[in-house]
């Protein structure tokens, strides 16, 4: 359950660290992007007061020595400033004209109507540009570098007297994009000339990359810290379903003592133990009630049957010899005998509990074949065994019960001639006895019912038994926490295989000074 719970939590974890890391990374970027456009807003700004005060006559009458030093001090500013930072900058008039730029030869790319003409300067209608002064970064000597339609777009807006508007966000990945702001530069309310910056966004992906980093890394310290909650809170939520499923098992496997321990969890989880722990209890009872039950009408009616069988033989003797029906009556009472002393092996099979030690089973298996050899022999049944030194951990009386009904129930049902094997085979972790009979054998359907109490195939009828042997040598066996298992013999037979656990069973206490 928990392999199925734990990763539905650790999507749903996961969904909500990425649906508030997203929009953080965005709104980082977005900052950082911010930052960067208020700056270069308030660097066009200075420059455009700069740019103000100069001189617009071309150098004609009007021009002063005041006018070339202004127009020389913003040519200077712009260069220290694209020293400094590696931003391009430049002033440009009304006909997109440079006045001042910096690197020298940056410039704005042709409006479309002039696009025919690349790499010149643009002269419409006459209009003159702003004088450049002497000593400018700008020099139309050389060789033109285009700004891009980024920077036209925002020197056309700006001519209008508005600001140009924010450039679309900038990404890690997009290497080759460029931030540009555009201002007007305006005199007695009139739009002169426009500011334009052109800056590398290289550090700006920069530090957008380390913080969507450090919001990676919190994201991940996030899911292993929520990855710990969910494995405390699913073993917490499922440790009472653990524990209840292992003592249903025990139960299931008759080690009916088994009761949930008291256990942390949810309210409904502990109710749900404490009413499991009140129904085996029930259960327990009710089974105890019924196996009293057997075991006293059984002892109780051995009295009455034994005196009957005894009013019987006196009778008996009051008849003549070979009297049909008191051999009939004599012949049903004592079956009736076997059956109540069954029930009572049965009764007490059930209840007892197994007192195992470690046991020689080759020996045991061997001694038992020693005391069944004289009734196999006066039967004509050839009876064998292997039975090497092999250790397990059983009730040796309960073992020895188990092996006398299952080699008894063999050789009722092989015929003279024929023979009964018993070996011992050590497998991992069990020991195999193994009881193999020549008979008859049953079929798929009967063979599914061997066990059941009073059960026998209608086939064996004839054969004295009560059809409880077998059902009281799987209790023994599983007592013990062994089994007992049927299964066909070819050409023709029945295999019976004793199973007993090599090491002791966990429901059992360890040997004193072990």
């Amino acid at each position: 359950m928990r392999t199925r719970l734990l990763p539905l939590l650790i999507v749903l974890l996961a969904g909500v660290l990425l649906a508030l890391g997203f929009p953080l990374a965005i709104s980082m970027a977005a900052g950082e992007q911010q930052k960067v456009i208020v700056d270069r807003i308030d660097d066009s700004a200075r420059f455009a007061s700069l740019a103000q005060f100069v001189n617009t006559d071309g150098g004609g009458a009007g021009a002063t020595v005041e006018d070339a030093e202004r127009s020389a001090t913003l040519d200077t500013e712009l260069g220290r400033y694209y020293r400094l930072y590696g931003i391009h900058v430049g002033v440009f008039d009304r006909l997109g004209e440079p006045f001042a730029t910096a690197p020298h030869s940056w410039h704005l790319p042709p409006a479309e109507a002039d696009a025919s003409l690349p790499g010149t300067t643009i002269s419409q209608g006459g209009a003159s540009a702003l004088p450049e002064p002497t000593g400018s970064v700008h020099s139309r000597a050389r060789p033109f570098q285009d700004a891009g339609e980024e920077a036209r777009s925002a020197y056309d807006e700006a001519l209008n007297g508005r600001r140009s508007p924010d450039p679309e966000q900038v990404w890690p990945w997009q290497t080759s994009r460029r931030l540009v702001v555009a201002s007007p530069v305006i005199r007695d309310g009139d739009v002169i000339a426009v500011v334009v910056t052109d800056s590398p966004t290289g550090a700006l992906r920069s530090r957008t990359l380390q913080k969507w980093l450090l919001v990676a890394v919190g994201e991940g310290a996030a899911m292993l810290l929520a990855l710990g909650a969910a494995l405390r809170l699913t073993g917490w939520v499922l440790r009472p379903v653990r524990v209840l499923d292992a003592t249903t098992h025990d139960i299931a496997t008759g080690r009916l003592k088994s009761r949930v321990a008291p256990t942390g969890g949810p309210p409904e989880l502990r109710r749900l133990a404490t009413s499991f722990n009140e129904m085996a209890d029930n259960v327990e009872s009710v089974l105890e009630q019924q196996r009293a039950f057997v075991a006293d009408a059984s002892h109780q009616l051995r009295n009455p049957l034994s005196a009957l069988l005894l009013r019987i033989e006196l009778l008996a003797l009051e008849l003549p010899e070979g009297n049909e029906e008191v051999a009939s009556v004599r012949t049903e009472g004592q079956r009736l005998a076997r059956v109540l002393d069954d029930l009572l092996g049965l009764a007490l099979a059930e209840h007892t509990e197994a007192d195992l030690t470690l046991t020689d089973i080759g020996a045991l298996a061997q001694e038992r074949l020693s005391s069944w050899r004289p009734l196999a022999e006066e039967k004509g049944v050839r009876l064998t065994g292997t039975c090497p030194a092999v250790t397990g951990w059983a009730d040796p009386i309960a073992l020895s019960s188990a092996l006398d009904a299952v080699i008894d129930n063999a050789l009722k049902f092989t015929p003279a001639d024929a023979a009964v094997d018993l070996t011992v085979e050590a497998r991992p972790g069990e020991v195999v006895i193994t009881v193999t009979d020549e008979g008859s054998g049953l079929t798929e359907e009967e063979l599914g019912r061997i066990g059941d109490r009073f059960w026998r195939s209608n086939r064996h009828q004839n054969i004295h038994g009560s059809g409880l042997g077998l059902s009281i040598t799987r209790a023994l066996l599983e007592a013990g926490g062994g089994a007992l298992e049927y299964r066909h013999h070819h050409p023709h037979g029945l295999s019976a295989d004793l199973v007993i656990p090599r090491n002791r069973p966990a429901n059992t206490a360890p040997l004193t000074g072990e």
